[in-house]
């Protein structure tokens, strides 16, 4: 094979078209015993959205579920229940990417980050991120966004503090980018309508270009994942099987190239349908009823 067939394999990722149903499901499962690098944690229940009530005991429960098989979470909120988390997920001996999540309710917004650094006093939080997505949903402006993130540096100046975007705002917001210690960036091949043959070098892409605009700071893939069922958005169609075959080449790179990534998401969460629609619901390794996929 040619040097420049060898290296486009290499940038597609591995060849999966001719692995039937179960050979993918052999090599996910071995991935994902060989541990992963990060997993993106929401403890809801069938039926529950943000806001119901979440007990000890169905965190734990999903906790044990996902805790031999990675070796960080990461966390959306620090009210409403998720506050308990992190504790939680020491006992189990993971870290944690710790998120407050930042909306247009300012009461909201100041519980959320007071209780960041509460947790992140108390030794709890090993990565701390202030908002997710609120440039993108235009939720505050970007100075009170920076007035956050510089608050939460300062008063826990010895964890690393950064915040959660699509990958391209860290090109189009330089003073949010200059304000973190680390790059955040989500990144979501699915979600630009991109084919799965072209997925992963598409993601590799996206990493490549918020280290570029990153001021030489380390870049965090924060979210990442393929839906398993769902309708197709342009190129880009869910299915069972293309969700193992992304699984697989984005652990794959992660554990080659040692790129620090979170795959989205633990649980299926059928409350995503509202924001989302259908295919919100299948983002899971584990479905809702809290069954692995693979």
């Amino acid at each position: 094979m040619s040097y420049r067939k060898e290296k486009q394999k290499s940038l597609l990722g591995l060849d999966t078209n001719k692995l039937g149903k179960t050979e993918l499901q052999q090599m996910s499962q071995s991935l994902l015993k060989s541990g992963m690098h990060g997993l993106c944690f929401s403890p809801y229940e069938e039926g529950q959205k943000p806001g119901d009530p979440i007990s000890e005991a169905q965190i734990r429960r999903k906790l044990e579920l996902i805790a031999p098989y990675t070796k960080w979470i990461r966390t959306f909120s620090c009210t409403q229940g998720n506050e308990q988390i992190p504790r939680l997920a020491k006992e189990y001996g993971l870290k944690t990417l710790v998120g407050a999540w930042l909306g247009d309710d300012p009461k909201t917004n100041g519980k959320e980050i007071e209780t960041l650094i509460t947790l992140g006093k108390e030794g709890l939080v090993d990565v701390a991120a202030v908002g997710n997505e609120v440039m993108y949903r235009k939720d505050l402006k970007e100075e009170e966004l920076l007035d956050f993130i510089h608050h939460v540096k300062k008063a826990i100046p010895e964890i690393p503090v950064g915040y959660v975007d699509a990958y391209y705002e860290f090109s189009d917001r330089p003073k949010i980018t200059q304000a973190c210690d680390v790059i955040l960036a989500n990144c979501y091949p699915y979600w630009e309508g991109c084919s799965l043959e072209y997925s992963l070098v598409y993601m590799k892409q996206m990493f490549h270009h918020a280290k570029a605009v990153g001021m030489g700071k380390k870049v965090i893939i924060t979210e990442t994942g393929w839906p398993s069922q769902g309708p197709s958005l342009e190129g880009a169609h869910p299915s069972y099987e293309n969700a193992l075959r992304y699984f697989i080449n984005a652990q794959n790179w992660s554990k080659q190239d040692d790129i620090e990534l979170f795959y989205f998401s633990s649980f299926d969460e059928s409350w995503k349908v509202d924001a989302e629609g259908d295919v919100g619901a299948y983002w899971g390794l584990w479905d809702k009823d809290e069954n692995l996929k693979f």
